[in-house]
């Protein structure tokens, strides 16, 4: 099971990228737990410059933009 981490203060951007990962998750048939992460201290212990942050398996694979469908598909397909 694929471990996904949501990085950002709930913002309209962070609630995007989350369902399209959700959506992408669902389109590959793959099982992944989410977790929004909104506490600043915990998004800060991270090595990212601005959210929202895409975490995959413990692996930061985006930041600061809202990547393509394509995209995380194959972040999600490597990392599983």
């Amino acid at each position: 099971m694929l471990n996904i981490k949501i990085l950002g203060s709930g913002c309209a951007n962070c609630k995007r990228l989350e369902a399209l990962a959700r959506k992408v998750v669902g389109e590959l048939g793959l099982e992944a737990e989410f977790e929004k992460v909104t506490d600043m201290n915990e998004i800060m212990k991270w090595p990212i410059l601005s959210t929202p942050g895409l975490v995959v398996n413990g692996k930061v694979v985006s930041y600061g933009r809202i990547p393509s469908e394509a995209e995380i598909a194959g972040w999600l397909k490597s990392a599983s």
